[in-house]
């Protein structure tokens, strides 16, 4: 039997599954219920983030009516829900087909329903071609087009359909799924790993899920960040928080032993600094904002270790580190000695305290002169 990915085998199959984009699927649900169903619908997000899912649900509720139906549909299988790449389909004979078939009743239900996923990829012509039909379909035809960019969408098209823009799945939504679906595998997971795998999805369940399943592919009945570390080549978290430690103490030697153990495990200096970047931005706004804030995606063992951490550090200590690493990032591209650049970048990090505490005695000095003069 073939294996079915994740992202597949725990695909939403109802209105109340639907994850991260429960707004939309409300809004949908009662639109059948009220019996005010749109003729076409525009769903824009970026992958990954359920528009294909959330049509194929829709349709179900719209065309659907059977167990075998159902099924079909969600699984894209379903003749009277025909769902079409605009990738591969884009051109105005194809659309001209779809004018043609359009006139034919269901075979089974109330409704035909076109699902065009990447709409946007189809031709000037192909979009002309539908105009009219999109704009005056029969009775028993809908639409469902899908986009990961609406912008490329001519006007008089979204003009004639109901637009839903659907969001980046926050993180915590992502990594509650995650669980459940590592309890139903019969799996264990650090939580530290689920939320790892949560926060590298960017908003798309998809990502996420692929990710996932690549650990799993690993064999390993316990699921770990160092897993997940070695699976992407990412810097060691714990070797990254010693560092960060050793800038808060100003220990340059310290600080530079641990950069070394990091380039030592094959990281490179630019993903490092992306990394620092990243941390320090949370210790930035924890340090900003408290312990509770919900502007950093952090498990609650790491936001309780981060907290702390940042008791170390001032805000404007930390946005002067972001705009040092952010600057070398740039800069190691093109230098022909990247490794003094960053050795440089991190000495200058864990001196930014005695930087800061020189540059105050200067304007207190000048202050001083400028008072008895």
């Amino acid at each position: 039997m073939s294996y079915t990915v994740l992202a597949r085998r725990y695909r939403s199959n109802d209105f109340d599954e639907v994850v991260g984009q429960e707004p939309v699927a409300r809004t949908l649900k009662a639109s059948i219920e009220a019996n005010r169903v749109a003729h076409a619908y525009l769903f824009c997000g970026t992958r990954g983030v359920g528009k294909t899912s959330m049509a194929r649900i829709f349709a179900k509720a719209l065309a659907g009516g059977t167990p075998e139906a159902d099924a079909a549909i969600m699984r894209g299988e379903d003749t009277d829900v025909i769902e079409i790449d605009g990738a591969s389909n884009r051109g105005v004979d194809e659309a001209r087909e779809i004018i043609s078939n359009a006139v034919y009743r269901p075979m089974r239900g109330k409704y035909k329903v076109y699902i065009i996923d990447e709409v946007h990829m189809l031709t000037k012509e192909a979009f002309n071609a539908l105009l009219k039909t999109m704009e005056e379909p029969p009775e028993h035809v809908k639409f469902i087009l899908c986009t990961t960019e609406a912008h490329k969408v001519p006007a008089t098209i979204q003009s004639r359909c109901q637009r839903f823009d659907f969001r980046n799945i926050p993180a915590l939504a992502i990594a509650k799924h995650l669980e459940d679906v590592i309890t139903r595998e019969k799996l264990k997971a650090d939580p530290e790993l689920v939320h790892a795998v949560a926060v590298h999805g960017n908003g798309s369940m998809r990502d996420a899920l692929s990710l996932l399943d690549r650990l799993m592919a690993t064999g390993e009945k316990k699921l770990t960040l160092a897993l997940l570390e070695n699976l992407l080549g990412l810097p060691d978290r714990q070797i990254v928080s010693e560092l960060i430690d050793t800038l808060a103490a100003g220990d340059p030697a310290q600080a530079l032993r641990a950069t070394g153990a990091l380039l030592g495990k094959g990281i490179s200096g630019e993903q490092l600094l992306q990394t620092m970047l990243e941390r320090l931005r949370d210790l930035m706004v924890l340090s900003a904002c408290g312990k509770d804030t919900d502007l950093v995606d952090l498990s609650d063992d790491a936001r309780a270790a981060e907290f702390e951490r940042s008791k170390s550090f001032d805000p404007a200590g930390l946005t002067h580190m972001i705009a040092v690493c952010e600057s070398v990032q740039r800069a190691l591209k093109s230098s022909p000695a990247p490794r003094a650049l960053l050795d440089a970048c991190i000495v200058r990090l864990a001196m930014t305290e005695k930087i800061a505490d020189v540059a105050a005695l200067i304007a207190g000095g000048n202050g001083a002169a400028v008072k008895k003069a």
